[in-house]
């Protein structure tokens, strides 16, 4: 196993567009951190409320809804790159377990993407504090190192497992169009529908799929359903743990099931 996790390790990093994603990743972080935590300060302004602070993280957990987008790309090559390429025929040659091959891709993909978070996360809080404690902006920006660091660890647990999802989803499609496409719908497409159906039932389930799963597990309060999630953090993680399982067994189960 440790043959076959060292084989996709070096495959990540021996392409271009894993760099590149990860630069979009970090530069989508930070520029969207600063576009909210501008837009939260300037409206404490406006309101005269000069005592209020916050955190200079939470603008940064909020970024996760664009910046997601470019882990996903990445996460998604990871798979569909070897399918266009007729790449994957040698892959499964030389790691004829099926399953392996799969675990070993997501062991790779787990922790870098948890620590392309966590860095990302980190600089786009390190420019927010820089340009939010300005006068411009009131002061009232705040770095209280606890709540932080916790922002930013969880911050990279969510997109570490969004991106395993998009594997399984990618190994599942085996198409860069169509795996974008169903990513798409789950993390956005669907729970924005649904929101809009307007239903309990809907919303119900709509406050379940990754997106708000995974805001509700950063404990994000700036989202588009207007509130806090109503459930904590662990059941959101739980939640997210559960659609990452089912996307890599509906990947697994095509990968078995299928010719290369």
């Amino acid at each position: 196993m440790r043959q076959v996790i060292g084989a996709e390790w070096a495959k990540l990093w021996s392409v271009r567009s894993t760099r590149w994603c990860l630069a979009g990743l970090t530069a989508l972080m930070v520029l969207s951190a600063l576009a909210l935590g501008g837009a939260t300060a300037t409206d404490l302004m406006r309101e005269g409320v000069r005592s209020a602070r916050f955190a200079v993280s939470e603008p940064v957990v909020s970024a996760t809804t664009f910046a997601q987008f470019a882990l996903v790309a990445l996460a998604m090559l990871v798979i569909t790159s070897e399918y266009a390429s007729g790449s994957i025929r040698s892959t499964l040659q030389a790691t004829p377990i099926r399953g392996r091959m799969l675990a070993a891709k997501a062991l790779v993909v787990l922790p870098v993407m948890f620590a392309a978070g966590v860095l990302s996360g980190a600089l786009a809080t390190a420019a927010g504090y820089v340009v939010l404690s300005l006068d411009t902006f009131g002061g009232h920006a705040a770095l209280p190192l606890g709540e932080v660091t916790l922002d930013l660890l969880r911050v990279g647990v969510f997109f570490a497992l969004v991106a395993v999802m998009t594997l399984g989803v990618g190994t599942a499609m085996r198409s860069a169009a169509g795996t974008l496409t169903v990513v798409f719908m789950l993390l956005m497409g669907l729970p924005l529908m649904l929101l809009m159906a307007g239903g309990p039932a809907a919303v119900e389930v709509s406050l379940r799929m990754p997106l708000f799963a995974g805001l509700a597990f950063m404990e994000s309060t700036d989202n588009m359903t207007g509130g806090p999630i109503p459930y904590p953090a662990g059941e959101g993680l739980a939640w997210l743990l559960v659609w990452t399982a089912a996307a890599l067994a509906a990947g697994y189960a095509v990968l078995r099931g299928r010719d290369a």
